[in-house]
């Protein structure tokens, strides 16, 4: 998810791709693996359309004994240093956005001091309550787009814990609430404009995005 900019209004029509993939959680494949070693510490970010099929690809949990594996720890930090940087500068990313059909998501707590980003593995929301709000929205996956989008004030969330494998339940208020909703979309194979009543182009990131290169690697 990115930060959220107004724009001009614009009907955005996007196809569904596949629908491919189990929930639960296997070893590591060999693309995955490679994905994960080739990709630069900044990572190419899939779009649509050209990438409909990975990002409506719904997401499995990562293995038991991957866990602590050398494989996840590369991709969480750079998913990390990809949602952080110049070129993305985003509030979350989902591991579908990096080629990776895997439930891990960055999220930045702005509901926390200091707003640190923060991993979650095997992430599912099992809860949504407390009233819904209607904000603007963007996505790293669509970019120069923005959607006005309904999302329920809380949620409660849980993933495993890297230490210990044991699931952990958090409950999350406000807009931290959106941006969760918004990243755990991603791994169900959904995107903001599936949930948007208006869909409008932003000009001043259409300008930006001019500024970075976003060419997808050779090898990919």
């Amino acid at each position: 998810m990115r930060h959220c900019r107004y724009g001009l209004r614009l009907t955005l029509v996007l196809g569904a791709g596949m629908v491919l993939g189990a929930c639960t959680g296997s070893g590591w494949t060999d693309r995955e693996r490679m994905i994960i070693s080739l990709s630069d510490s900044v990572m190419f970010v899939t779009t649509l359309p050209q990438d409909s099929v990975q990002l409506r690809t719904p997401s499995i949990d990562v293995g038991p004994r991957e866990l602590q594996s050398d494989e996840l720890k590369t991709l969480m930090a750079k998913m990390l240093r990809t949602v952080t940087d110049p070129s993305q500068d985003g509030v979350g990313i989902a591991a579908p956005q990096v080629g990776i059909n895997r439930r891990i998501i960055w999220v930045q707590r702005l509901d926390k001091e200091d707003e640190p980003f923060e991993c979650y593995v095997n992430i599912h929301i099992d809860s949504l309550y407390g009233g819904t709000r209607r904000g603007p929205e963007g996505c790293l996956s669509v970019p120069g787009y923005r959607g006005m989008v309904t999302r329920s004030n809380n949620v409660i969330i849980s993933y495993s814990d890297l230490e210990s494998g044991n699931t952990v339940k958090e409950e999350i208020e406000g807009y931290t609430a959106v941006i969760f909703q918004h990243e755990c979309d991603h791994l169900d194979g959904i995107l903001y404009v599936d949930r948007a009543d208006t869909v409008y182009i932003n000009q001043a990131w259409m300008e930006e995005l001019k500024q970075f290169d976003y060419t997808r690697p050779d090898w990919w």
